[in-house]
């Protein structure tokens, strides 16, 4: 554990001295705050639906924010040469692994927890049930978690930070579309294409402000099948 805090630490102060760690965070509250003004508050008087619609909309910045922050996570250290010093280093591959995930997801969830102040200023005219906005926000840091871990299994197949990006996306968007298919899928494949969908069945409820058991599990478990899968992925570079 001591070797992820450190690895953790080191990767994390990392993203806030560079600028691409700002830039991102930069964009998320920007857009964030965009769509909250331009859509969330459009037309709409009950507070219950804005914050509803904050969460739809600040859950696509998310995904979007975690395949950007994760890419460089172990694909930069490749690109870079200094792959082989982490190898030399007394670590595990695991700790290589759970340490540039967790400082990934440390540096998400504090973007996305500086988006608070925004469903807060319904507070002027109107109602905030602060048991919606803890259950929108869990939502948000497991959705994070998930996507985080996908970033993370991707950055440790590509060579460069671009293949990075390009193949976490293609794989984010592949979890999103298996909503569409079950559409049109017969049974039982609609079923199954429905339950791996990344969003639409799994996150719908937390920005409802409901939290279902079924749907903490569902992203735990995507986040540990991921990470479980970078870890192998590295374990055969190493040994390449």
């Amino acid at each position: 554990m001591r070797n992820v805090v450190l690895i953790a630490r080191r990767e994390l102060l990392a993203m806030v001295g560079t600028m691409a760690g700002w830039v991102i965070l930069a964009a998320v509250l920007a857009v964030d705050g965009l769509l909250f003004n331009s859509f969330a508050l459009e037309g709409i008087r009950r507070s219950a639906e804005v914050l509803t619609r904050f969460f739809y909309f600040s859950s696509g910045t998310t995904m979007v924010a975690a395949i950007f922050v994760s890419m460089r996570l172990l694909a930069e250290e490749r690109q870079a040469g200094t792959l082989p010093l982490l190898y030399a280093s007394p670590v595990q591959d695991v700790d290589i692994v759970l340490g540039k995930f967790v400082a990934g997801l440390a540096f998400l969830c504090g973007v996305t927890l500086l988006t608070a102040y925004m469903p807060l200023l319904i507070l002027i005219h109107g109602k905030v049930s602060f048991g919606h906005l803890a259950a929108g926000y869990l939502g948000l840091v497991l959705l994070a978690s998930a996507c985080m871990a996908l970033g993370t299994f991707a950055s440790a197949l590509a060579r460069t930070q671009i293949v990075a990006g390009i193949l976490g996306g293609a794989m984010l968007v592949g979890l999103l579309v298996a909503w569409q298919l079950s559409r049109v899928a017969e049974p039982p494949f609609a079923g199954f294409f429905a339950a791996l969908a990344l969003h639409n069945l799994h996150f719908v409820p937390f920005q409802s402000g409901v939290v279902h058991l079924r749907d903490v599990a569902y992203y735990l478990l995507v986040t540990w099948v991921l990470l479980f899968a970078a870890t192998r992925v590295v374990e055969a570079r190493r040994w390449r």
